[in-house]
């Protein structure tokens, strides 16, 4: 079983965001892909780190064993006013290679509208520099998000289309997870002349 942390990017309380998370996680669950115990939901609303830099880090700690501990990453990012929100943002000032270096991760956006590609692709530019988080060429798009993924069942066609989506994606991630174990074990991080990305 692989371990799979997912991190919910809303720094709201009860988001949107994290409750696409916990579908996610269950979802992989039920597809006897990871078990309770090694996967985690890492909610920015429901625990929010401090705004970098800060002398109290506040629940990193955690986060980081957690996220050191994952074989993949799902990176959840709601859209707000076009851009990925300041929470998730400051999420990758405080990760580093230590905790994500050459693992596969999955973005996902959440948009209350027809939106969610900002986020995806502002995330694709900047955010995995130094952390070296591997973005697969696919990832998910979330939309008009408080009609879908509320309950066990699809309530119509859009939400029957998410969930094959998600399933396809997922599948995708737990392939690349397996995939890139032997090439993290392989690369050497202790070289101090190239901690940064370029």
């Amino acid at each position: 079983m692989l371990n799979i942390a997912l991190v919910a990017g809303s720094s709201r309380n009860n988001s949107q965001s994290g409750k696409v998370a916990r579908f996610l996680r269950q979802r992989l669950i039920e597809l006897e892909q990871t078990t309770p115990e090694s996967s985690n939901v890492i909610d920015l609303g429901l625990a929010p780190l401090p705004l970098w830099p800060a002398e109290d880090s506040g629940p990193w700690e955690l986060y980081r064993q957690q996220l050191a501990a994952a074989d993949a990453v799902v990176i959840l990012a709601p859209e707000w006013n076009g851009m990925a929100c300041p929470a998730i943002k400051n999420f990758f000032i405080y990760a580093s290679k230590a905790e994500l270096a050459h693992k596969p991760g999955l973005l996902v956006g959440v948009s209350s509208g027809v939106g969610g590609a900002y986020p995806i692709s502002e995330l694709r530019a900047s955010s995995y520099k130094n952390c070296r988080l591997c973005y697969l060429p696919e990832h998910l798009i979330v939309r008009q998000v408080e009609k879908v993924l509320n309950g066990p069942q699809a309530a119509d066609e859009a939400d029957e289309r998410i969930r094959a989506r998600i399933d396809y994606a997922l599948d995708v991630l737990v392939r690349y997870a397996r995939a890139l174990q032997p090439v993290r074990e392989a690369i050497g991080f202790d070289n101090p002349a190239f901690a940064n990305g370029m």
